[in-house]
């Protein structure tokens, strides 16, 4: 017998209503709660929602504690809620506190409370959190109250999924579906794509759950699968599919499945039970699903890509006008889809579509056969990418290793950019210089290196012919991880990076990390000026296990070999031997254990903070080599957030002041003998470049699509002319000239090419 007061359609007009009113998210889901625990006669309803570390925060309650909401939390899997987000199966009992799996959170006040009904909050498939009610009395909740609960975790999944609901997120928690991803999935296809996020989003969102004309809905299921059946006979006879091919074989199966009796009779029964066409279909849909993830057999589970088509496209046609025309795609577009059948591929402008991503689906799967055979780049199983990207994000897809980049970071672009680029142009010119010293005219030898994060643009060290890498950017592993990576995590990517690199030298970057750069999974409390705040090495020595085990993957990646160190923003002297010390006790760890020590251990120090311009000859005793972190040195120096284009457009990075700032080094590391290298986006701009070495600077690293043009001015310079022309400048005192007027002048009189 139902519980419910006037049963699921009442209660969803009720939601309707609330969705509706201009409410904050928190008062909106305070009211959603109260009306549900009303509506289900229940004394608790309870609002969980699974943050991107893996914990169930309580969002919102009726009847607990009102002090546990957004401090109550269940990891995924813990306690019966837990167990629900994990499974993302509903739970009924009548004595919750007697099930195995409970988990009694004191602060909650929920002891009380015997009977229990939870369900899954889904989105496109993706767990989002879970909604409860509970009661003081042992009663048994039925289908009908599990129904009304499923059909409100829908409402609140759609509400999840809104910009309005990031204000009730914690500093340092992360539920943010925006933030940058990586997935590691299948490779279909090789080649990398850069573009924008195109969602098919296979799932339809229905809103018409309750038939009020039983007969009627049949007749609108009828006309529909005909619609259906009719759009799949169009596209066999189509002139693609003319003859004998693997789209027609696949398609063919296709409208063998669309004209299966058992799944039509399926959904008229749904329809007999009071559901809408819609809500039938999805229900049938559901059902299948669930049976078809349990079979171990790979092709039975592949033909599960296909019945979710037909399905989608049932719901397509019962939620619109008619059958959609060819799909519109903006150019370099990048489909997105929990999975996708090989008819719903074929729909797509294939002159715009540039690559797929599913989170199913494999390499014998009916879509990757016509992915391939269309030249498109596509990568499988990249799990719950659906639920996290939205259309117009960017993304990028990297086919020969199986990653996906969603909203990559502006260096994680970079890497792909420039790799694309090297690859697609390889300019004729470039390639012939790729083996040439990098000298210029007048004898001045100019080391050129490259900036990476990534191991994937590693191997364009054989491509450029550079040097070595000047800068390994460690923490984006961090950045795109959804976890704090293992230290085997951490070692495997290090030795990877070094054996990948070679005899050439590679410096590694301690994990920068704070400011722009959050970690979703290491909590953080708000700053009102982050760039200054709790970041990098301040981060590091704050948390030492964080910074030891860092160092410990490093050591244990370099096995023997040489190993170079960069610790960043460092501050003060001091900070940069604290750090020192922890490498070297990390370094007697390993000896006492057995393992190799590096053959060769340098240390640098990463000069990026104005302070550290003061304490030169009391660091470069200490340090084995020092880097100049150009972006953020320009930006305190200026006091102009680089972030800020309003501010950061304004100040010229390589006027007067800031090359004073940068000669100070040049010439404190010449007292001390000890190599400093530019690392900062200046080092890969030809006037910019050319400025450093006017200045004394013989070590770039820049990004690698970088190398060719700046090799390409050093080999055409006569450098010594222009560093006595710049050293009277900075000398002198201010006479209108500004440092780009006079290199302007010398590039004219050597014709140098810097663009």
């Amino acid at each position: 017998m139902a519980t419910t007061i006037g049963g699921p359609r009442v209660l969803l007009r009720q939601l309707r209503e609330v969705m509706a009113e201009p409410l904050a998210s928190q008062a909106r889901l305070d009211k959603i709660v109260d009306l549900i625990a009303e509506n289900m006669r229940a004394d608790v309803c309870s609002f969980y929602v699974l943050r991107d570390d893996g914990a169930l925060e309580l969002f919102a309650t009726h009847g607990l504690k009102a002090e546990s909401v957004h401090l109550t939390t269940l990891r995924l899997g813990e306690g019966l809620v837990g167990l629900i987000a994990a499974e993302a199966e509903p739970l009924s009992l009548d004595d919750a506190s007697n099930h195995p799996g409970f988990a009694y959170r004191p602060e909650t006040g929920e002891e009380k409370y015997n009977s229990f009904l939870g369900v899954p909050v889904l989105r496109a498939g993706q767990t989002l959190g879970v909604l409860v009610v509970q009661n003081g009395d042992h009663r048994h909740y039925g289908e009908d109250e599990t129904e009304a609960m499923l059909t409100t975790a829908t409402i609140l999944a759609e509400m999840i999924a809104t910009s309005d609901f990031d204000n009730l997120i914690k500093p340092g928690s992360d539920i943010d579906l925006r933030r940058p991803r990586m997935f590691n999935g299948v490779s279909f296809t090789d080649g990398i794509a850069l573009g924008k996020v195109v969602l098919h989003d296979p799932r339809v969102v229905v809103t018409n759950f309750i038939a009020e004309d039983t007969d009627a809905e049949k007749q609108r299921l009828d006309a529909a699968l005909e619609t259906m059946r009719v759009s799949i006979d169009a596209m066999l006879d189509h002139g693609d599919m003319a003859g004998g091919s693997d789209h027609r074989e696949i398609l063919e199966t296709y409208r063998m499945f669309a004209n299966d009796r058992g799944w039509v009779n399926r959904l008229m029964e749904a329809i007999d039970n009071g559901l809408s066409a819609e809500a039938a279909v999805e229900r049938v849909q559901n059902d299948t699903r669930a049976r078809m993830l349990r079979q171990t057999d790979p092709y039975i589970r592949d033909r599960l890509h296909d019945l979710d088509d037909l399905a989608n496209r049932l719901l397509r046609v019962l939620t619109s006008s008619g059958q959609p025309a060819q799909r519109e795609l903006p150019d370099n577009a990048i489909l997105v889809a929990r999975n996708m059948g090989p008819a719903e591929l074929l729909e797509y402008d294939r002159s715009k579509l540039r690559g797929v991503v599913l989170e199913e689906g494999g390499a014998t799967a009916h879509v990757a056969i016509v992915a391939r055979s269309l030249g498109v780049v596509a990568v499988g199983q990249a799990q719950s990418i659906v639920s996290m990207c939205e259309t117009g994000d960017d993304i990028i897809i990297d086919g020969s290793a199986g990653q996906v980049h969603l909203r990559p970071t502006p260096e994680v672009e970079q890497t792909y950019v420039d790799k694309v680029r090297i690859s697609a142009k390889r300019r004729a010119h470039y390639a012939a210089l790729k083996n040439k010293p990098s000298v210029t005219k007048d004898g001045v030898e100019i080391a050129l290196l490259h900036n990476s994060g990534l191991v994937a643009d590693l191997p364009m060290l054989d491509d450029t012919g550079a040097g070595g890498v000047g800068l390994f950017r460690t923490e984006l592993q961090f950045m795109i991880a959804s976890r704090l990576p293992r230290l085997k995590e951490q070692a495997d990517l290090y030795a990877e990076a070094m054996a990948i690199a070679g005899d050439r030298p590679i410096v590694f970057r301690l994990l920068d990390i704070g400011g722009d750069k959050v970690l979703p999974y290491l909590r953080a409390t708000a700053e009102e000026n982050p760039a200054m705040g709790y970041r990098s090495i301040r981060l590091g020595l704050d948390r030492p296990g964080l910074l030891r085990t860092q160092i410990r993957a490093l050591l244990q990646a370099a096995n023997g070999r040489p190993l170079k160190i960069l610790v960043p923003m460092v501050t003060e002297t001091f900070e940069f031997l604290m750090t020192r010390q922890v490498i070297a006790k990390e370094v007697e760890r390993l000896k006492r254990a057995g393992q190799p020590a590096p053959a060769k251990l340098e240390v640098g120090a990463m000069v990026e903070v104005p302070s550290l311009l003061f304490e030169l000859d009391q660091l470069m005793p200490e340090a084995d080599f020092v880097s100049i972190g150009s972006n953020d040195l320009v930006q305190f120096l200026t006091a102009a957030d680089r972030a800020n284009p309003r501010v950061s457009k304004a100040y010229d990075p390589i006027a007067l002041p800031r090359l004073r700032a940068i000669r100070l080094v040049v010439d404190a590391a010449a007292r001390h003998n000890k190599p400093v290298t530019m690392c900062g986006e200046l080092a890969g701009k030809p006037m910019e470049a050319l400025a450093l070495m006017a200045v004394g600077m013989t070590r770039l690293s820049m990004g690698p699509a970088s190398i060719g043009p700046i090799k390409e001015m050093i080999l055409n310079l006569e450098l010594k002319p222009i560093q006595a022309d710049i050293a009277k400048a900075l000398s002198a005192g201010a006479n209108g000239r500004t440092v780009r007027a006079l290199l302007t002048e010398w590039a004219g009189k050597q014709s140098l090419p810097i663009g």
